[in-house]
Parts: structure tokens; sequence; C-alpha cells
């Protein structure tokens, strides 16, 4: 009995020998996802100067300059900018300011300047030019002395 089984498993593999192995294939899947996002970098603060009236101190005045700023963004995203909320006006200066910030991109997106949030919904680099304007009414006037507003420029 042992021997017809011997006899069986080498004759078994002689069959096989002669044959080659069945190839097989798989395929490995791979899965990412890319969220939403933007980045902000902060290139250079903002200068404002007063109006010959002295109604008026802003960025867009002869003399002022807008703060800049680079945004990245995977696309699907809002930029904006936060009303003005922190301040540093001369101890002078008493009547009430309305101030106005604003924004305007060039780069992966085209924004004319906007005080509205708006949607980036293109990936890539853009430059942002951050303005500000003060602007006093009626008989108001700027006082002498050093202003500060901060603009808090948003994307989300």
């Amino acid at each position: 009995m042992k021997f017809v089984r011997a006899a069986t498993v080498a004759s078994l593999l002689a069959a096989c020998a002669g044959q080659t192995a069945s190839a097989a294939t798989g395929n490995v899947l791979f899965n990412g996802t890319v969220t939403a996002t933007c980045t902000i970098t902060i290139n250079s603060n903002g200068t404002m100067t007063v109006s010959s009236n002295l109604q008026s101190l802003s960025s867009h005045n002869a003399g002022g300059s807008a703060g800049s700023a680079q945004v990245d963004t995977t696309g699907g995203v809002t930029l904006s900018v936060d009303p003005v909320t922190t301040t540093t006006v001369p101890a002078s200066d008493t009547t009430a300011t309305t101030w106005t910030p604003t924004f305007a991109t060039s780069g992966a997106q085209t924004i004319a300047e906007t005080g509205t949030a708006t949607a980036l919904t293109v990936p890539g680099t853009s430059t942002v030019a951050v303005n500000l304007a003060g602007t006093k009414s009626g008989t108001n006037r700027f006082s002498a002395g050093n202003y500060q507003a901060t603009v808090t420029l948003r994307c989300e």
C-alpha cells in the first residue's frame, strides 16, 4: 500500500512538472481626500493717510498703501474681511469714525475690490490687497496724532 501511494504521488508530480503555474493579478486601490483649505501669509501692513478736508483717513488717499497678503487655497473656500474692532486713536479724537475694510485679489483668482465675502473657487495662489478707510461725518474731523486699526482677513 505504501508503494502504491508513493507511486501515485510520484506520477502526479511527474505530470505537473511539465506545466507552468497559472498567473494571478490583483488590483490595489488608493484613496485620498483633499479638504477645502487655505493659508494666509501677511506680506506687509498698510498705511493710511488723511485727506485734505481731514474727514478721511485711508489707504486709498495719496501717500497711503494697501496691506498685502498671500492666500494659497485648494478652492472651495470664502475670503472676507471682518469689521474693524480694534483701534487706537489719539485722546483728542472723541468723535465717531466709521471704519470700512475692503480687499481685492489677483493671481489664481481675480476679485475686484469689495467688502463682501467672496468665494475662491479656483485652486492656487492669489495676492490680496487689503485697504482700510476711516471716515468722519458732518463737521467732525480727524485730530492730530497716531491712529491704528486692525483688519482681520479671513479665509474659511
